[in-house]
């Protein structure tokens, strides 16, 4: 297990981890499986994907079977889960204490981020001040691979000058943890989203507390 005295860095995921979960994924999935079959494409190989690998292989059948279609799928999808998003973070909320929490670690010399799989308009939305607190932001729009690909977290230890080893990775969803271990960083998983404790210990983390405003008693 790593050290937490080695912890230069923390880098959150945003829903469910700094703001209350608010998107209907279910409706999300089914508007997306709803566009994709209304080009003619089987769902069978592409239901279980996440919603953004799902639109990347669908992309990939269509470009095969119907040439010259793949681009106005690409934007009717992105435009599709982009306003579920926006809709969903205009009744959203940060959980209570982030901010004081992200203040605390800054006043640490600790530097923060956030990755996430969210759109850059519905994060500002929740949090417009999110760059007075937040060293970095990258969102999907951002990163060449979205996590749970570790380019997504490595773009932004990059941007934030930090090796993974000294950084930690903070989230309410499995692939948060993964992310984190891929790249080397200590892991932190928030019980404020849909994932238990034993899900997120089975994923990897090195430990767990209830919220993320509370990682302030668990760094030094």
């Amino acid at each position: 297990m790593k050290t937490r005295t080695q912890i230069r860095a923390v880098v959150f995921d945003f829903d469910g981890t700094l703001a209350k979960l608010n998107i209907n994924f279910p409706k999300m999935r089914k508007a997306v499986l709803d566009l994709i079959e209304s080009y003619q494409i089987p769902l069978d190989e592409l239901s279980d994907l996440f919603v953004l690998e799902m639109i990347n292989e669908a992309a990939a059948l269509i470009a095969l079977r119907r040439p010259g279609e793949k681009n106005l799928f690409e934007e009717q999808a992105h435009s599709l889960i982009t306003h579920i998003e926006i809709e969903a973070a205009k009744k959203g909320e940060l959980i209570y204490g982030m901010r004081d929490m992200l203040c605390d670690l800054k006043s640490r010399n600790i530097k923060t981020g956030v990755v996430t799989r969210n759109c850059l308009a519905a994060v500002t939305c929740v949090f417009p001040d999110i760059h007075a607190y937040c060293d970095t932001v990258v969102t999907r729009e951002m990163t060449r691979k979205v996590k749970p690909h570790p380019e997504h977290l490595l773009t932004a230890l990059r941007s934030l000058d930090v090796s993974p080893k000294c950084a930690s990775m903070v989230g309410d969803h499995p692939m948060d943890i993964k992310i984190g271990k891929d790249v080397g960083s200590f892991t932190i998983g928030v019980l404020t989203g849909y994932s238990s404790s034993n899900v997120l210990l089975k994923a990897g983390a090195d430990i767990i507390i209830n919220t993320a405003a509370g990682i302030i008693n668990v760094l030094p």
